[in-house]
């Protein structure tokens, strides 16, 4: 296999279980409403706790942790076994660009973030750990997760390129911290809308209903 079908085989591997709409089928299930008619109109944990209550808001959250933690297990596993060029690349941006953009959802899908955290989870617990500190320093001051979720993601990108590891130059393996900041780029472009309205001070806070659908969506 050519070290291109070997990469495709890895990115896919990970979008595939990324791009699975736990929030959409939760609450389509429990529920009987369709979540992209409601809120913000976004497949994600926070819109499903706007729209349905905690209890599918917090399973939400969790499948959506545990898709990115399979995806990312899985393609990684996939990747090196075919000898796919940075393997650890394609396996850190697929399930975050699965959940971003799934195909059966004509491409418009959350804002990536619990996918991304258990991406972290599994390739570099130390920068997750950092971008929690970060995320949590903001977001429950301010009442804001989106606020929390954009400064966890740049810390995210930040921390790939810093902190030590075991690749060339004792830094992070290189496709790992590409990968990172690929999924920070999807993340942050996901939240242009949340980034418009804290600009503006109208977002809403934890706890409200979003006012109209989410401009990420158009």
């Amino acid at each position: 296999m050519s070290g291109a079908a070997a990469a495709l085989a890895a990115f896919l591997a990970g979008y595939l279980p990324g791009s699975i709409p736990f929030g959409l089928l939760l609450v389509r299930a429990l529920s009987g409403k369709d979540l992209r008619a409601h809120g913000s109109g976004n497949i994600g944990a926070t819109n499903a706790l706007r729209t349905a209550g905690k209890g599918i808001g917090i399973a939400t959250l969790a499948l959506d942790v545990l898709k990115g933690a399979a995806g990312y297990l899985l393609a990684a596993w996939i990747g090196r076994r075919l000898g796919a060029p940075w393997p650890l690349f394609w396996a850190t941006l697929g399930p975050v660009a699965g959940h971003c953009f799934p195909v059966w959802l004509r491409f418009a899908g959350g804002k990536g973030v619990a996918t991304a955290l258990g991406v972290l989870a599994c390739a570099e617990p130390r920068v997750l750990g950092l971008a929690a500190l970060v995320f949590f320093a903001l977001a429950v001051p301010s009442r804001r997760v989106s606020l929390g979720s954009i400064g966890a993601a740049a810390t995210a990108a930040a921390a790939a390129f810093l902190l030590p590891g075991s690749g060339p130059g004792g830094a992070l393996d290189p496709g790992l911290a590409w990968g990172i900041l690929g999924a920070t780029l999807i993340v942050v472009f996901r939240h242009r809308s949340n980034i418009g309205r804290l600009l503006r001070g109208t977002e809403p806070p934890i706890g409200k209903k979003a006012e109209g659908p989410d401009e990420d969506r158009r």
